[in-house]
């Protein structure tokens, strides 16, 4: 075996969830160029199926699966529909995410509950039932796509800091109790980032400005430049890498 075989990822299948936009799409037409086959998750079908549609036409071999990461029946009768109709899942992508700004001492309690439930529940639910298939097989790769909020917080995100974190945690959990079956289970933690979800932020110029000062590389991050990170997790690269969490933030978690 050839150093680049090490990150060859061809024949290999992959379910990412919340990935009809931003980051998880990013991650998906980056994993579909190198060859794996993509399953694309979200809960807007309309949206889902576009996306869908337009990787089709790029020759990717991509799928579309609606359904609520928070929701256990629907999760469970997903994850079924793909194992029966699609084929096994190699590669796990927890992506699925929400963020809701607002200072604390108003932070309405529905959201506060709806946060913990799409960042954490959601992804322990997922992750429980594909877990138990990659078990079974002996081998697995489980990617959580965690933040630098998991390290550090900042006015009017704390409940979101505080998921991130104990996403972090559940990495490392995970890594305790399954890494012995032969999963590997790590976490891309991205720094301030062009997408969907930070567009309130990209269109504040003072804030825009201030993530280009305190970042060391001087800049935000592209959502391309988190696919080699994935394809590193996903590969036969990672083979002795458990429990981690990657850090791809400009330098921004090394610096005060």
């Amino acid at each position: 075996m050839s150093t680049l075989d090490l990150f060859d990822l061809k024949g290999r299948r992959a379910l990412i969830t919340g990935s009809s936009q931003g980051i998880g799409l990013g991650l998906a037409e980056g994993l579909a160029n190198v060859g794996v086959e993509v399953i694309l998750n979200g809960r807007n079908f309309e949206k889902l199926n576009n996306e869908v549609s337009r990787l089709k036409t790029k020759g990717y071999d991509v799928h579309g699966v609606a359904f609520d990461v928070t929701n256990n029946l629907d999760v469970m009768r997903a994850i079924e529909k793909i194992k029966s109709e699609i084929g096994i899942i190699d590669i796990l992508i927890n992506n699925a995410g929400m963020q809701f700004r607002s200072s604390l001492e108003d932070y309405p309690d529905e959201k506060f509950e709806e946060i913990l439930d799409v960042n954490i529940k959601g992804v322990f639910l997922v992750s429980k039932l594909v877990a138990g298939q990659m078990i079974k097989r002996g081998e697995g790769k489980i990617i959580n796509i965690s933040s630098i909020t998991s390290e550090m917080s900042r006015p009017t995100v704390a409940p979101y800091a505080a998921t991130k974190g104990a996403l972090k945690m559940l990495t490392k959990g995970m890594c305790a109790d399954w890494a012995k079956y032969g999963l590997q289970i790590n976490a891309i933690s991205p720094g301030f980032f062009k997408t969907p979800m930070n567009q309130a932020l990209i269109s504040n110029p003072e804030f825009f400005s201030w993530v280009e000062k305190r970042t060391p590389s001087g800049r935000w991050g592209n959502i391309d430049e988190l696919v080699g990170a994935a394809i590193f997790l996903a590969s036969k690269a990672s083979s002795f890498v458990n429990g981690h969490t990657l850090y791809v933030d400009g330098g921004i978690t090394s610096v005060l």
